[in-house]
């Protein structure tokens, strides 16, 4: 009698595996995942309108010590949570700063009076953020000489106004599309999924996109600064 050739019930029963472990990876392990802090480190949040409404007492009481939210875009975008997120989240007792999400189809002294406009003046707050990445951008792609010098008007004018030193979100598809990030000369936020970044100078880590934060519907995105605000960036 032929015996039956079980090699595909092995592979398919591996794939299943696999799978089930994955899935749970992502929706059980995954969201919950805190890498251990240094002395000088603490755990924190950047939000948009994708969040919604947060309860931010809770997201305070879950060991959060600070908060970046959106506060614009481009020439015109006002995110619609901004100010109730920005006014939670400082009632709740976090360190709060705002960022911008730099288009490539604005100049930006343009970006920069949205900001300014929508920013409140609070010389407690976090330095404020760019965000710099190509998903989620406008179509267009310029050289990288307009690019320098656009974003130099915008870093200029934003530094000026909040007498602080803007850090710089680079994703890495802008970093591969304009290679800018060593010639700005400024702290940045480092993406890098779990592990800890390999790279010098980062001040705050984004560790993931999907952690389980109390106060927060969904996935959120989990940093951690290196420092507090008082040894943060200045000028």
């Amino acid at each position: 009698m032929r015996r039956r050739r079980r090699w595909p019930y092995v592979v398919s029963a591996v794939i299943v595996v696999l799978a089930v472990l994955g899935a749970w990876g992502w929706y059980g392990w995954f969201p919950d995942y805190r890498p251990n802090l240094n002395d000088t480190e603490r755990y924190g949040v950047d939000v948009s309108n994708h969040q919604g409404e947060i309860d931010w007492e809770r997201v305070a009481d879950d060991d959060m010590g600070f908060a970046y939210i959106k506060a614009t875009e481009g020439g015109d975008f006002v995110d619609d949570w901004f100010k109730r997120n920005w006014d939670g989240a400082g009632a709740a007792g976090l360190d709060r700063g705002a960022y911008h999400f730099f288009t490539l189809c604005r100049p930006g002294r343009a970006q920069a009076a949205n900001f300014l406009k929508i920013v409140p003046h609070d010389p407690d707050a976090l330095p404020p953020v760019v965000d710099l990445e190509l998903a989620g951008n406008c179509s267009e792609r310029p050289d990288r000489a307009w690019v320098e010098q656009e974003l130099g008007t915008f870093l200029e004018a934003v530094e000026a106004a909040t007498e602080q030193t803007v850090v710089l979100y680079v994703g890495d598809d802008f970093e591969g599309e304009y290679h800018l990030r060593d010639d700005l000369d400024r702290p940045f936020w480092h993406r890098r999924v779990l592990l800890r970044p390999d790279v010098d100078g980062w001040w705050i880590w984004q560790v993931q996109g999907n952690a389980a934060i109390d106060g927060i519907d969904g996935g959120a995105d989990l940093n951690v600064m290196r420092e507090s605000h008082a040894s943060g960036p200045s000028p």
